[in-house]
């Protein structure tokens, strides 16, 4: 069965990393290219699905780099929007696990200026699958337009969304207020334990899934770092544990984890509509496989997903 193209939308991020800091006024950083949803179209095309990437791409240094990156990936620019406004920043700081602390230089940047009219001509005909989610549904002026993009999406293909939940840019407070409505578009939630404790502090993940499938949504997936990942579709739940792996940084995991769960459904020909007829077997054999592209990411530095076509990257393939 050939792959159907899943189309992302949403943000590129420079990730800049703190390399060495001294006592003096110099600091060195390492830029790579980044955000949520870019790595999610990196991973999907790395691993062989068709990825299409709607993007407002500014024309600055940072701008040409994830152009560089996401082409090289084999991601389609075809609807990317050349963008006059400068490109989003953050600087990272990594603890000894590995986990960044980041810092954002996002006001007015190219990513949250989305307009009905850049997005009304997306021709969505071939595409089995939308996937968006994190600061470009929640960010002004922009969120509106994502929004009402994917509601008209909603009727033609799967939809996809990771909160990705952004504290220091946006109070979580926004993502609550809209989370409920998404839930009513979307048919795939997935999201971080990180995420769940800002979203509904205190809530245990079962009945934190129970309450994401009242308000519209199928499939739900929790992940939960070292400890694997929690799975529940529309109630039926099951925990799959993670994949042993040498940790350089944990940055781009969960995107990846996001690519490889659409990746394998995309594969079996499980996107496209409302996921009706999704098995939890299915959904369990797709995460297996998302945990292990995340881990693979877990393993090199910056989001930086394997491919599919390179020897030994994967332990699973996809092909039915």
């Amino acid at each position: 069965m050939s792959q159907r193209q899943i189309t992302v939308l949403g943000e590129c991020v420079a990730d800049a990393f703190v390399e060495s800091a001294s006592a003096s006024s110099e600091l060195a950083l390492r830029v790579l290219p980044g955000g949520g949803p870019a790595n999610t179209a990196v991973a999907l095309a790395r691993l062989g699905t068709p990825a299409r990437f709607l993007a407002r791409l500014s024309g600055d240094v940072f701008g040409r780099m994830f152009r560089a990156r996401l082409e090289a990936s084999g991601v389609d620019l075809s609807y990317a929007v050349p963008a006059a406004e400068s490109s989003t920043l953050a600087v990272a700081e990594l603890d000894a696990r590995g986990q960044a602390a980041f810092s954002f230089h996002a006001e007015a940047t190219a990513d949250w200026q989305w307009t009905n009219e850049e997005l009304a001509g997306v021709d969505l005909s071939e595409t089995a699958c939308v996937h968006t989610g994190s600061l470009a549904l929640v960010r002004e002026p922009g969120a509106a337009a994502v929004e009402e993009f994917l509601a008209t999406a909603s009727s033609l293909a799967t939809v996809s969304i990771d909160p990705n939940v952004r504290p220091l840019l946006v109070r979580p407070e926004a993502y609550r207020a809209r989370l409920r409505r998404w839930c009513g578009l979307a048919d795939v939630l997935r999201l971080s334990e990180d995420d769940l404790e800002l979203l509904l502090p205190g809530t245990p993940p079962e009945q934190a899934c129970d309450t994401w499938h009242a308000a519209g949504t199928r499939l739900v997936v929790i992940t939960r770092g070292a400890d694997g990942a929690l799975v529940s579709l529309d109630g039926e739940r099951l925990r799959l544990p993670a994949m042993a792996t040498r940790v350089v940084d944990t940055v781009g995991a969960g995107d990846s984890f996001t690519a490889g769960l659409l990746h394998h459904l995309g594969g079996r020909g499980l996107l496209g509509g409302r996921l009706a007829d999704l098995r939890l077997d299915e959904v369990a054999e797709a995460a297996a496989f998302a945990i292990q592209v995340a881990a693979l990411t877990c393993s090199v530095a910056g989001p930086n997903p394997p491919w599919q076509s390179r020897p030994g990257q994967l332990v699973t393939s996809h092909a039915a």
